[in-house]
């Protein structure tokens, strides 16, 4: 099971998403995601947060908000624990990311980008709720085929 962390970045309405292009097998290729990475060694969630942040953005968290635990799973990929944050107190000056590109897009045109369908499930959610949530996604491929949210 691969543990990652992700976060939404949010400035004036939008988020600050990451067109995942530049990988070659990536189960995130051509999609739409935040930003975060896979746990090193030793690491808690919130370093591997504070550190995935700094290295694909060149922002610094002041603060950050966890929002929950995604749980994927995909008869393609390998399943992943994701720890789900969002962060609205940053600073530093965005750089490009070598793992593709960033851009600041307004919550309301989210849907009109290429996400996994658990995305939209997600997304709902960091709106509907205050408290911290789990949601269970089940992926046949790229088709989200069952959804649990807890």
């Amino acid at each position: 099971m691969i543990v990652t962390t992700l976060c939404y970045l949010e400035r004036d309405g939008a988020y600050l998403m990451l067109h995942r292009i530049s990988k070659k097998k990536d189960a995130n290729k051509d999609k739409w995601i935040g930003v975060g990475g896979k746990f090193e060694p030793g690491e808690a969630p919130e370093e591997c947060l504070m550190r995935e942040v700094l290295e694909e953005t060149g922002l610094t968290l002041h603060s950050y908000r966890f929002r929950g635990v995604l749980t994927f799973c995909s008869d393609v990929w390998e399943p992943e624990y994701i720890f789900l944050y969002t962060s609205d107190d940053f600073s530093g000056t965005l750089r490009g990311c070598d793992e593709g590109t960033l851009t600041w897009v307004p919550k309301t045109q989210l849907e009109t980008l290429n996400l996994w369908e658990g995305d939209k499930v997600m997304f709902r959610l960091l709106e509907e709720r205050t408290q911290p949530f789990s949601l269970k996604l089940q992926y046949k491929g790229d088709t989200l085929v069952d959804v649990k949210e807890y």
